[in-house]
């Protein structure tokens, strides 16, 4: 922080004038790109539709209203077909973000090319979501519950392997050591030195990500990805807007369970 002298003392500024015109212009530039993407929204937003959006609302709640009781007979299939993609799809994705996380931390990398690799493996699953892997497989493998799987099971490993590797960089370093000094070769040091410290980490993840995909998993078959996406998807293509309240409340008790059972397990394992 410069020092300006005067003659009554010095006076602190906060920064130099040269930053200080740094940082308004940086602003200027963010407000301008902020001007210019609400420019390209607005044009191509039917705002008539948006004003009346409400009344629109309001008009749907009304008609979903009682939910049709009588239907929760047919989402028990359903409902039972999401948990699975979600419980099936955490385990792929776990098999694989295991090795990919070992491969990735810098610790436990057998090379700079390796981990390299195993990080561009955590970015490109991460950043295509699940509802686009869904779209993708569906047309590969065709649709149904095996889709939305695979398009859960992909998703999930960026996500569960940048957080274990995380875990596994963060490791007690001396434990290793230690375990080193005795003469012991590598593979016994990653059972007894880095796994018994990122197996909590593991279990943790898991679950999480379980917990996670049992709320993704549930759209999915607005693409033909299996599970109860596929009636939403129908009753709200029908108008059946009774049905679609049975199933968003089916689909709320399910993420309440989901996070009640996560939370348990995530406790009893910290």
């Amino acid at each position: 922080m410069p020092m300006i002298e005067k003659a009554d003392g010095p006076v602190w500024k906060r920064r130099k004038s040269a930053t200080q015109w740094l940082i308004w212009f940086g602003w200027l530039i963010a407000l301008s790109i902020a001007a210019y993407a609400w420019k390209l929204i607005s044009d191509k937003t039917i705002w008539m539709f948006v004003v009346d959006a409400p009344r629109q609302m309001m008009d749907a709640a009304t008609r979903m209203v009682p939910p049709k009781w009588s239907y929760i007979d047919e989402l028990w299939g359903p409902i039972w077909e999401t948990i699975n993609i979600a419980t099936i799809g955490s385990i792929i994705a776990m098999i694989i973000a295991i090795p990919v996380a070992f491969a990735a931390a810098h610790n436990t990398t057998p090379h700079k090319l390796v981990r390299a690799f195993a990080l561009l493996i955590i970015v490109a699953t991460r950043s295509i979501n699940s509802l686009v892997w869904a779209l993708l497989l569906v047309v590969i493998v065709g649709p149904g519950a095996f889709a939305g799987t695979l398009a859960i099971g992909i998703r999930s490993i960026g996500g569960c392997a940048k957080l274990l590797y995380e875990g596994i960089e963060e490791i007690n370093h001396n434990q290793v050591e230690a375990i080193r000094a005795t003469g012991a070769s590598p593979a016994q040091e990653m059972i007894y030195g880095i796994l018994p410290q990122v197996m909590p980490t593991f279990a943790g993840v898991a679950v999480f990500r379980w917990d996670v995909n049992i709320r993704g998993s549930t759209i999915l078959g607005i693409v033909g990805a299996g599970g109860i996406g596929v009636q939403l998807n129908s009753s709200i293509n029908t108008i059946a807007w009774t049905q679609v309240s049975m199933i968003l409340l089916v689909i709320l008790v399910t993420v309440i369970l989901s996070e009640w059972v996560s939370a348990k397990v995530r406790h009893a394992i910290i």
